[in-house]
């Protein structure tokens, strides 16, 4: 990747300090999550301290997706009916969510953007819990597709016109969006949303997968090869859209390791169609008015 300039490097710095902060309770509840001696008490104390959060979560709790037989109306209750990661994972996505703009001048499609994240992130956890890898939490690989996008959305709110050039050129020309990035901005999403997340405080290896998502995939790097092989099992089944209408083949280590090509890993996944009926339960409920 070329050398950012001086007045660009200052241009990301400062979109980047232009977002808005990551929640203070959902870093709470990672570190909760991230303790094997955690009660689920503490998690629960967490997000009933933020309304908006617990709304959210009570509502998809209730939603026709998951459709219980009776309503749940405390987050104690979704604990006991979801368990303690699912609920995690929708705090998170519901966090992430509340931190998109609700608008921006470069046309970009946040509902499928956001499908395409979440879809993203329910296959990246697939993925890790069918390999059964003990070195990698499989909700560190959910949380690596729920933010390996995030750089788009810097750019579609303090670049929106350059980078509503580069989702064309990448249109028109059938090129990799962060090709077309490259061209127009100088550096592209994976970079400035490593930035985002490193802002975010969020642990470097996370920080390094989004960094790299777009470069040489390592094959020892597990939550970059979850991530990698997740983004495009999404873009090749139209989960939401990204922007990106390329669909990257899979490197020949890849192929060696699990077997076959990109179709070969959609068959062994399963049906799909639960992950993307949540991501748009999630979308929706997510963006909804608190």
């Amino acid at each position: 990747m070329a050398e950012i300039s001086a007045t660009l490097s200052d241009q990301l710095a400062e979109a980047v300090e232009g977002m808005p902060a990551f929640p203070k309770s959902v870093q709470r509840i990672l570190e909760i999550a991230r303790d094997i001696n955690c009660q689920p008490k503490e998690l629960v104390s967490v997000i009933e301290k933020d309304p908006v959060m617990t709304m959210k979560l009570l509502r998809a709790i209730n939603s026709a997706y998951y459709n219980f037989p009776k309503q749940i109306t405390t987050v104690n209750q979704s604990l006991v009916y979801m368990g303690l990661n699912t609920v995690k994972n929708m705090a998170l996505s519901f966090a992430i969510i509340g931190v998109l703009p609700q608008k921006n001048n470069a046309d970009f499609d946040m509902q499928q953007y956001l499908v395409h994240s979440l879809t993203t992130a329910s296959i990246a956890r697939l993925l890790c819990q069918q390999q059964d890898n003990k070195a990698i939490d499989p909700n560190d690989s959910y949380l690596a597709g729920l933010l390996h996008d995030f750089g788009k959305v810097v750019f579609a709110q303090f670049m929106p016109l350059q980078f509503r050039e580069a989702l064309a050129m990448s249109a028109e020309q059938g090129i990799p969006l962060h090709q077309a990035e490259q061209q127009i901005i100088g550096t592209d999403h994976s970079v400035v949303g490593a930035m985002l997340v490193g802002k975010w405080q969020f642990p470097r290896p996370l920080t390094e997968a989004i960094r790299l998502h777009h470069g040489t995939i390592a094959p020892e790097n597990d939550m970059l090869v979850n991530l990698f092989i997740a983004n495009q099992v999404s873009k090749k089944l139209a989960m939401g859209s990204s922007g990106n209408p390329v669909v990257s083949r899979l490197p020949m280590t890849l192929a060696k390791r699990f077997g076959g090509n990109l179709d070969d890993i959609i068959v062994r996944l399963g049906d799909l169609s639960r992950i993307v009926e949540e991501a748009q339960t999630f979308a929706k409920i997510g963006k909804e008015a608190a």
